[in-house]
């Protein structure tokens, strides 16, 4: 089963200041952080801030070349979630054909703002995700692990700075 999810915002990880973004259930109360690169969280955080380059960035052109061939961008699913790394798929619509083409969650999401495809996570991934700060074997992971579940459960839209970028 896949639940419906919105980008709620983008913020740093405090140890190793690497950008998450961070996706929030439409109809209901969990969140999901995904640790991306420098270069996606620039491409998702434009796109939410409506900055515009005076040239394409990559994401940017992809959706100018689907344009071009009449490809529309159906949905985004962040399907699996396997050693602590996450798997997108990207569903394409081309002549009524559906498509689907495996994609980094963070190159899936800055395309979907840019075409208003929907979000998907499924289920599995949500309990994954959920459950890998449990199983840290070091006592210090446990306390750093209970320390971002009590971070994310407490997280409103509102309390997302601009990222900075």
């Amino acid at each position: 089963m896949y639940r419906p999810m919105v980008i709620s915002g983008l913020t740093v990880d405090p140890l190793t200041n690497s950008p998450i973004v961070i996706l929030k259930e439409i109809d209901g109360e969990r969140t999901l952080p995904i640790w991306i690169g420098l270069l996606e969280a620039t491409a998702i955080a434009s796109e939410l801030e409506g900055i515009k380059f005076s040239r394409p960035m990559t994401h940017d052109l992809l959706k100018n070349i689907m344009g071009l061939i009449n490809i529309k961008v159906n949905k985004v699913e962040v399907c699996d979630l396997r050693d602590n790394t996450y798997y997108a798929l990207i569903y394409f619509d081309h002549k009524g054909k559906e498509i689907s083409i495996d994609a980094r969650p963070s190159d899936a999401l800055a395309l979907s703002l840019r075409t208003d495809a929907p979000i998907f996570v499924s289920e599995e991934v949500i309990q994954k995700s959920s459950q890998i700060d449990l199983q840290a074997e070091p006592e210090d992971k446990s306390e750093q692990g209970k320390k971002w579940q009590e971070i994310l459960e407490k997280l409103n839209p509102e309390d997302f700075g601009k990222y900075k970028m």
